[in-house]
């Protein structure tokens, strides 16, 4: 059995065990696109294909299916943050179905009624965790496998190395995607030697010649190594992973006292969540989008240190694959 044949190639009817990771604001559609195309699976963000790069989502999908025929899959973030947010969410996740996506990846909350969407219509939800508890949690409400995130990745960092995460999920009975650190081929090799079902990259995307981040971003990826990234509350409360530049030194890398404070309440936490993620999806698309600006937030995971070129899309999904076909050679 070829190493790149797996539980998670066999649930999505794809040829590369690897998810394009979905991204705001970089997710646009020819990205997803593309590494669809090659084999791998492209994962549309929603509020990135509709508030930043200016679609519909029937004309995003249009986009999408001018470019590939292959399988794509949706992101849903189901965090109750409020009904409106909710109602978009649910919304888009039937437009998906309709459009024929079958493949969603979950997150910050309970994915049940995704689940139940998807399934009706034979479709297969993965549910991203950072430890066992929320596995477990995931499971009940029906998740088909989970994105282990670990404490390399870009964004919403996990705690846990990714072999001691797979230890705690792999007797668990379902495919376990690894999530953060996979920049380069050897990387990528690595985590399926490991057991990982597959991949999911972000960062090695941005710096791709399909993604519509500004070349300025790009180069940021390229030009960083692992020591270069750090964790702020400043975007959206909790820890994310960005790389360290000149503003970041400045205002520090910890909430405010009266941020910590009201992040602690029951209540409290889901506005002011809300109030940072309005502050911070201003700031990263419009650093997603122009040249370098001092203030500007550049999301990314400490995979850049695998990250030597701005490339195809394509081409590293291709690249990928043949190291792991030389792999099964040996």
């Amino acid at each position: 059995m070829s190493r790149l044949e797996t539980p998670l190639t066999s649930d999505l009817g794809i040829e590369v065990p690897l998810i394009c990771g979905a991204m705001y604001p970089c997710s646009n559609p020819e990205l997803v696109a593309a590494v669809s195309a090659a084999g791998g699976i492209g994962v549309i963000q929603p509020l990135s294909l509709v508030y930043v790069h200016g679609y519909t989502f029937e004309s995003g999908m249009q986009r999408i299916r001018e470019i590939t025929d292959r399988p794509v899959g949706m992101n849903v973030i189901v965090e109750k943050s409020s009904k409106v947010y909710e109602d978009r969410m649910k919304r888009y996740t039937d437009q998906a179905l309709e459009a024929g996506v079958r493949f969603f990846v979950t997150s910050l909350g309970n994915p049940r009624w995704v689940v139940e969407k998807a399934h009706a219509v034979g479709g297969k939800v993965y549910h991203d965790v950072t430890n066992r508890k929320w596995a477990l949690k995931g499971l009940e409400a029906g998740a088909d496998g989970l994105i282990a995130v670990n404490d390399r990745a870009g964004g919403h960092a996990g705690d846990g190395a990714a072999a001691g995460l797979l230890k705690e999920l792999q007797d668990l009975g379902v495919p376990v995607v690894c999530a953060g650190g996979i920049g380069s081929e050897s990387d990528f090799v690595g985590a399926l030697q490991l057991g990982y079902a597959g991949v999911q990259m972000g960062t090695r995307f941005i710096a791709t010649e399909e993604c519509t981040a500004h070349d300025d971003y790009k180069q940021a990826v390229v030009e960083a190594e692992e020591k270069d990234i750090v964790l702020t509350e400043r975007m959206t409360g909790v820890p994310v992973s960005v790389i360290r530049t000149p503003y970041i030194e400045e205002i520090g890398t910890k909430a405010g006292p009266i941020a910590r404070f009201l992040l602690k309440g029951r209540k409290t936490k889901h506005w002011m969540r809300m109030i940072y993620s309005l502050q911070s999806a201003f700031k990263l698309r419009r650093s997603s989008l122009r040249p370098f600006s001092y203030r500007d937030f550049l999301q990314a995971g400490k995979s850049v240190a695998g990250v030597r070129s701005v490339e195809p899309a394509g081409e590293v999904v291709r690249r990928f694959a043949e190291a792991a076909r030389a792999q099964d050679k040996r």
